[in-house]
Parts: structure tokens; sequence; C-alpha cells
């Protein structure tokens, strides 16, 4: 079976600005290429030797993180650009939902923007005028239909663009990042389009950052990073590979700042002798920047997170175990100690606080080295990021050392629950409720 779209081998080179320069057109063409003479340094792969098919009536999705060549791929095969090399084969009519409202004349009305639009995408001017009433239907611009598009809101611009490009009946569609163009109702309208398309056995390729929507609709998925081919097949298995790669370069990127953070606050950490009101610290935290500061007596020397198996993270998943562990160093004997944890969200929300204090740990006796280690079972919150503060102080709350916003960790999750917290939980149902399957 011929593929609806076939990249063999293709490479995309563009130049940097500001690299060689040509002084006309006509000089560049007598050198038989623009980007031959010019160095690595002034040029950038966006794609690099990428090979893909995609049978007729497969939905491919194509994920990966900006910058990837994900929207190059999708122009080369709309023709929109050509490949430096390699081949792009693409059999039957293309729709590509790539630039809106390309083409569309600020000064004219919708309606004149609607048959300009439609004939640079290939319809015949009777192959507009019979879908013109479903298009501003679609577009739900019945309303403005008649005035100038100059006057549209960016989501009226786009969403016409959008209803024009999805009626032009293709056999292969190209979609990039466009299920933002309106409200909640419209995306709905948008993907039940997709659905139509898929039960027509056409051919989708769909650029997209929402990796449910990639598992639930798409037949595979593509998995482009810095212009290279890195997987493709079940959507599940690809998006969980991507899913690994982000979550280690996140560790990564967690780790080098929380390093600098704590470095910055070492530096330029005020120490003082005098106790410091347990009311007014409270009272601070939802406001006070990351730092640190106390009297030095007792120093926490350093502050690791463990996942369950015992090695360093900064990236849980929701309900998975924590490890918050403590390196002490008391430089003198200390009598009077309290060890303190606190949680707070990306707002600065106290998500939980506690200490040894409070959970009726009496101190006895502090003195040189010791690790200290709060276990959490269940990290039961939703996706998001979140900080750590932590402090040994006095129990009247004057801080020997109080770390304060310097620890990051990030939750993970497939659900996109709202809040701070995830109880568990479980739905019943009883008598006649019944939920459609996932779509597919």
């Amino acid at each position: 079976m011929t593929p609806a779209i076939e990249l063999t081998n293709v490479t995309k080179i563009y130049r940097r600005f500001g690299g060689k320069q040509f002084a006309t057109l006509k000089s560049a063409l007598l050198q038989r290429s623009i980007l031959r003479d010019l160095s690595p340094s002034e040029t950038f792969p966006a794609l690099r030797g990428v090979s893909f098919q995609v049978p007729p009536g497969q939905t491919i999705g194509v994920i990966g993180r900006n910058g990837s060549g994900k929207s190059t791929a999708l122009k080369l095969v709309a023709g929109i650009t050509k490949p430096t090399s390699g081949t792009v084969k693409v059999q039957g009519r293309i729709s590509a939902l790539i630039e809106l409202g390309a083409g569309f004349h600020p000064e004219i009305s919708g309606r004149e923007n609607v048959y300009i639009n439609g004939i640079m995408l290939g319809l015949s001017r009777r192959e507009i005028q019979r879908r013109f009433d479903e298009i501003v239907e679609f577009a739900e611009l019945k309303e403005f239909i008649d005035e100038p598009v100059k006057n549209y809101s960016s989501g009226m611009y786009m969403r016409l663009g959008f209803a024009v490009a999805i009626h032009v009946d293709p056999d292969v569609l190209l979609v990039d990042e466009v299920l933002a163009v309106g409200d909640e109702g419209f995306t709905h309208k948008c993907l039940d389009k997709f659905g139509e398309f898929k039960r027509r056995n056409k051919t989708i390729l769909l650029v997209t950052h929402s990796l449910g929507l990639v598992e639930r609709f798409c037949d595979e998925a593509l998995w482009l990073d810095h212009g290279e081919k890195r997987a493709q097949g079940d959507p599940t298995r690809v998006i969980g590979a991507y899913m690994t790669d982000v979550e280690r370069q996140e560790e990564q990127f967690l780790a080098t700042t929380d390093a600098r953070h704590k470095q910055e606050a070492d530096e330029s950490a005020t120490r003082s002798e005098g106790p410091v009101d347990a009311g007014d610290t409270a009272a601070d935290m939802t406001q006070a920047s990351e730092g640190r500061w106390g009297s030095g007596g007792v120093e926490i020397a350093s502050v690791t997170l463990m996942a369950d198996d015992g090695q360093p993270t900064h990236i849980f998943h929701s309900g998975e175990a924590m490890t918050v562990a403590l390196k002490i160093r008391a430089h003198r004997v200390v009598n009077d100690f309290v060890f303190g944890i606190g949680i707070f969200n990306a707002e600065g929300i106290c998500v939980y606080g506690t200490n040894t204090d409070i959970e009726e740990h009496e101190s006895d006796l502090l003195s040189g080295d010791a690790e200290i280690r709060m276990k959490i079972d269940a990290l039961e919150l939703v996706e998001g990021t979140y900080k750590l503060d932590v402090a040994v102080h006095k129990l009247d709350g004057a801080p020997y050392d109080y770390h304060r916003l310097l620890y990051t960790f990030r939750i993970k999750s497939r659900l996109k629950d709202v809040g701070i917290y995830r109880p568990r939980h479980r739905w019943e149902f009883d008598g006649a409720v019944k939920f459609k399957p996932l779509a597919k």
C-alpha cells in the first residue's frame, strides 16, 4: 500500500540571522548554493535525516519539546517549505491547519475572505458556495460574516481560518496546535470534526503538546527531538519514553537550580544570635522569599530528596513515597532543638508543615554529625511544582539554621485534577449509569 505521507532521510537547514550575506540574489544564485559555503555556526538544522511513513487512513501524533522540528516537518509535508536534502511525498489533497487565516485581508469582509482563502486551499468557487453556510455556522460568526476582518478578535479570526481549512474535505489533514482557537465548546467541535475525519479514513498528522489527546485519538505517535526521530509506534509506549526523557531533563534542571539557589543563600546568609519570634515567622510564610538564616549553632549541612528506592531525585509521581534526608552538624552540645519541614506549592501556599516538637519528640541531646530522615509514605498531591522549608530551631522558634524554599520537587501525573491535595478515592455507580469508552 502506498503511504499517504512519506519522508525519506529528510534534512532541513536554516540560516542563522547575521551569517554570511550575499550582495544580491544574483550573486547567491551564481554561487549555486546559499547554504553550501556557510560554516556550521551560521546554520542550524531543524531536521536531520528524518524518515517516517503514514499509511492512508492513519492518525499520527507528533510530539516533542519546543524546537524539536515538529512544525518544520508539517510545513515540509504541506509544501510550505522544501527540504534541504531528502524527499517528501504526499498522496492526495492536503489541508493544513498550521497558519490559520494566512492570506486573510483585513480590510475586506469575512465573507469575501472565505472565498479567497478557500480558492487558495484548492476549492472552486462553486464548492465554496455550496459549503459557505456550513463554514460560517461552524465558525460561529453568522452575525459578523459581513464585517471587515480587521474588526475581528484574534479568536474570531482563527475560528474562521479553521472553519475554512476543515471544510476543504482533504485526503490528508495537517494539524499544528490549533485546538486553542476558541472556547471549550469550540474545541469539542474541532475534536468531533477530527473524529469524523477518522471515521471517513482520512489521513491526519497532528502536532500537539497534549499527550492525552495523542493517546486517545492517534493510532501511532512520532517523537522528534532536536531535529531527529527518536521513536515511532504505539502512543502509550512512545509517550512513556518521551515522558521519561522529559523527567530526566527536568531533574537535571531542578538539581542545578536548587544548587545555585543554595549557594546564593549561603553567600548572603545573615546570622543573628537573637531569638526570632515564632509568630512573626509563621506570618511571613506565604510572602517570604527564598533564603537562609539562623544563629549557626546547629547547621543543616545538606538536604536530599529520595525516591522509594533510595535514589536522589526531584521528580515524583503522585502517590509515590518521598524521603527528606537532612545531614546535621552540631558545633556544640545542644539540648534544645526541633527539626521542622514545610511543603509549599508554587504560589506559596503551605501544603503541610510539621516538626518534631509538634509530634511529641522531646529533645535531649545533639552533638557532632547526625542524619535526620522524614519519610512520607505517599505524596497525595496533584501535578505541580512544590518547595520545601527545612529548619532546626529552638523550642521558642529561634532558628539555628532555617532554609527557606531552597529545595524544589515536581509532582507528575497523567490526571489533570485541580487543587493541591489528592485524597485516595474511588467512584461507585449503581443503577442505569453508563459512561462512554475513551475515544480512539
